[in-house]
């Protein structure tokens, strides 16, 4: 029989389980990490960031005791910068082609320094932001994620007024939704979009979903120029069938988590099995651990140098008492009394490049499972624009400047195609948007002007 119960660990026990996974820098730890920094000419940190952070600026101001500054510098190329110091897979980036890395094995913590740089500015109450002269032009955004509120603070400071719709009845995206409760503590996700709707101009008008509530033939009609930025609204299915209780959607699943105002009443299993690769799978299972699960288990398809979360995230997990094992896919769930007591998973091989099963199976018992395979793009979404917006891999086709194949409307963050489905990304895809339709509706203007 399932056991899957609220409340296996006491309040307090979940509460120091919950904290912070890394304690921020006290300022004189955040001089000292600072002071390793060869402040490198062309420094490869910096063309490893997606917004161009300049890396060796800011490090240089923490070590001149001038964090505020610092975060000026941060906010300037990603106004994103609190969130994206504790969420991105810094490793892999920045932190990844550190100097110091790869001569000591031991990469500055640009992460962590970016992240007491932006506490600071928070801290002080300084805003560096206001609107800029009005233009007169008003754009529509969908989606309050990182792309959309990027694009919209970005336009604001050009002086464009701004209509966020947004889904959901909080602004923030999977910042707010689909981070790990751990990563992201004190209610930093909500503030950072206090920080960036205080600059003016910008509204957001909550419970409004594309193809639902609005369209984008109607905002291309109603407005001077359209942001598509509502990252993906489905999530990939396990193709097994019929699912009995105790198969859930890991994002689902995480985001109620981070929305609960007491973890302890969230139910988990005794025995848990997540399938997936991915950051998505490695936050719920870790998650699921700090609740209380007794056993955790992550299944992949394929090796370990082939999951997409990064060696560093695997390690978390695995530090926290998650087991991963590879080369593994499910080939049907089990139930009893119609509730899942097991799945039966295949072992597989690659053959001649091609990923197969190898016949050979095994039933590994457990009460819940988590679905992590992946988030798609609904394209139902997009259905009144007629086939006007070319689709690529399943999803919105972008050029550089993020403008779509119809003009006037831009797109970025998840739902485009060929994105790395970061929060780093889609404040750059947001960004970069906002500068192309500044340029275009200033062009136009200039033009009706002669």
């Amino acid at each position: 029989m399932a056991d899957i119960r609220a409340g296996r660990l006491d309040a307090a026990v979940i509460a120091e389980n919950f904290g912070d996974m890394l304690p921020a820098f006290s300022a004189n730890e955040a001089r000292v990490a600072a002071e390793r920094c060869l402040f490198c000419h062309d420094a490869p940190c910096v063309t490893a960031c997606p917004t161009l952070i300049d890396v060796p600026l800011f490090i240089r101001q923490i070590a001149a005791g001038n964090p505020v500054g610092a975060a000026r510098t941060i906010l300037d190329s990603n106004i994103m910068g609190a969130m994206c110091a504790r969420v991105c897979p810094t490793e892999n980036l920045c932190e990844g082609v550190c100097v110091r890395e790869v001569s000591e094995g031991k990469a500055i913590e640009i992460g962590r320094l970016q992240r007491h740089a932006t506490d600071a500015a928070f801290a002080a109450g300084r805003q560096f932001y206001t609107a800029g002269p009005a233009t007169g032009r008003h754009i529509a955004v969908v989606g309050a994620g990182p792309a959309g509120l990027a694009c919209a603070h970005r336009l604001a400071i050009l002086g464009h007024k701004v209509t966020i719709f947004e889904a959901r009845d909080k602004a923030g995206g999977l910042n707010e939704f689909g981070i790990a409760a751990y990563k992201a503590t004190d209610g930093v996700a909500q503030h950072e979009v206090e920080y960036i709707l205080a600059v003016g101009n910008i509204t957001i008008e909550h419970d409004k979903r594309l193809g639902r509530d609005i369209t984008v033939a109607g905002l291309k009609r109603d407005y001077d120029a359209v942001f598509l930025g509502m990252g993906l609204g489905d999530t990939n299915d396990l193709g097994l069938g019929t699912e009995p209780d105790g198969v859930l959607d890991a994002v689902t699943y995480i985001a109620a988590l981070r929305q609960a105002a007491d973890k302890v009443t969230l139910p988990v299993g005794r025995r848990v099995v997540v399938i997936g690769g991915g950051m998505t799978a490695i936050d719920i299972a870790t998650q699921t651990k700090k609740l209380g699960a007794d056993e955790v288990t992550i299944v992949y398809r394929r090796g370990k140098d082939q999951m997409s979360a990064s060696a560093h995230e695997q390690d978390v997990a695995q530090t926290h008492g998650v087991t991963i094992r590879h080369w593994m896919r499910p080939v049907a769930v089990i139930a009893s009394g119609g509730s899942l007591s097991g799945v039966m998973l295949e072992y597989t091989k690659l053959d001649g490049g091609k990923l197969v099963g190898t016949g050979e199976t095994m039933t590994l018992p457990c009460d819940q499972l988590f679905k992590a395979i992946g988030q798609s793009f609904v394209p139902a979404d997009l259905a009144d624009a007629g086939g006007e917006i070319a689709m690529r891999g399943g999803r919105i086709a972008v050029d550089p400047e993020r403008r779509t194949s119809w003009a006037g409307i831009w797109a970025g963050g998840d739902c485009v195609a060929g994105g790395q489905d970061l929060t780093v990304t889609a404040v750059e895809d947001g960004k970069q948007a906002a500068l192309s339709i500044d340029r275009t509706l200033r062009g136009a203007a200039a033009q009706a002007a002669e």
